[in-house]
Parts: C-alpha cells; sequence; structure tokens
C-alpha cells in the first residue's frame, strides 16, 4: 500500500482548545482487532529504519529513504513534542505494530489544526501492502480524531496515480473534494494531487 501524503497546510496559530487537548490527552496505545498503533518515539527509529529503505515506498511521494539510523531517531524525536516549534500544528504519529507477530508495519501521521480540521497520511512497508493494515490503522486514527479531538473534518491528499490509497479512502467513507494539478514536481514527473474529506456525524 503506497502512503498518502500530507500537503502543505497555510500557517494558522494553535487555538485554545487544541491546546488544551495537547495538554489533556496522554499518548497511548491505539488498538485494533490486529494492529498496535504505539506512539512514536525517538528509539522506534532502530525498529522503522530498514524498511523504510525500499525504495517502492516513495514511488508518490517526494520524499526519499532516511540517510541513517541517527537521522531517523532526530527526526523522530522532534515529533516527539507532539506539536510544531511554531505551535501551528498538532503532530501525532504512531508506529503501527502486528499483534500477532510484533513486526512493525508501518507509521500513520495526524496534523490537526485550530480551524477543527486533520489531515491524515500513512507510511505502509510493501510485505505488509495488500492485507487490509492501512484501511484497519486508518480507520482507528479516524475515530480518534473525531472522538477526542476538536475535529470536524478529517482530509487526506494523495497523488492522482496512487489508486491504492484513493480506494481506501473511500473505502472509509471520504470524498473527494478537489484536484490540484502540478502540485509537486518529484522523480522527472509532475504530481497531480486528489484532497479527500471526512465530515464528522452529528454534534
Amino acid at each position: 500500500m503506497h502512503p498518502l501524503r500530507l500537503s502543505e497546510p497555510a500557517p494558522r496559530h494553535l487555538g485554545e482548545g487544541l491546546l488544551r487537548a495537547l495538554q489533556k490527552l496522554p499518548d497511548r496505545v491505539l488498538e485494533t482487532e490486529r494492529l498496535l498503533l504505539e506512539p512514536l518515539v525517538a528509539s522506534h527509529a532502530a525498529l522503522l529504519h530498514e524498511p523504510l529503505l525500499d525504495e517502492s515506498i516513495y514511488r508518490f511521494i517526494p520524499d526519499v529513504p532516511p540517510t541513517s539510523v541517527k537521522a531517523l531517531e532526530i527526526r523522530y524525536g522532534l515529533l516527539e513534542r507532539r506539536f510544531s516549534s511554531d505551535e501551528k500544528e498538532a503532530w501525532l504519529n504512531w508506529a503501527v505494530r502486528l499483534r500477532e507477530s510484533a513486526d512493525y508495519a508501518g507509521t500513520m501521521q495526524a496534523t490537526v489544526y485550530p480551524d477543527e480540521t486533520a489531515e491524515i497520511a500513512y507510511v505502509f512497508f510493501p510485505r505488509f501492502w495488500k492485507k487490509g493494515y492501512a484501511r484497519e490503522a486508518s480507520r482507528r486514527v479516524v475515530e480518534h480524531l473525531f472522538g477526542e479531538w476538536p475535529v470536524r473534518t478529517v482530509a487526506a491528499v494523495m497523488d492522482t496515480r496512487n489508486l491504492a490509497s484513493q480506494r481506501l479512502a473511500e473505502a472509509l467513507g471520504f470524498r473527494r473534494v478537489s484536484e490540484t494539478r502540478e502540485a509537486g514536481y518529484f522523480r522527472g514527473a509532475y504530481s497531480h494531487e486528489y484532497r479527500y474529506e471526512l465530515a464528522r456525524q452529528g454534534k
């Protein structure tokens, strides 16, 4: 399953409601039938570095494999803050582990904004593609956002060529709302992007 990619958001300042949520909600493991979503910490770098070297992961995103375990450890250490250094975004990140084997299958992330919106993204390692893990983990993150954060709309942005992620978003009830042509340029070609959104029901 190829990853969803987050778009670059417009600058926004962290609101009081979001700050309260960050202070109130402890980092904890999110659970599904087959998966454990562990809050991402620096020590995950040694466990996730090798599978992140697979070039096929990056076909539809302008990222590259980590240069070293240390570089990944530094990056994950910064993410442990749970919000950006300028305090404009709340950052939620998880390492996704299989209950049965304890193998790590990938990562999930959500960026939460003060206007009651959030964006989700994921990276799953190739040997765990086509097993429903990305859908299962994404569903749990969406439930977490709607249930415990001041979020009314969850969005996902993906390359128009990424059919697997489009099917996943639609299976979760997301609706395609826009297309951005030439959203980026990498690997010798322009990337066009779809934006999908899911609104919270009730409340």
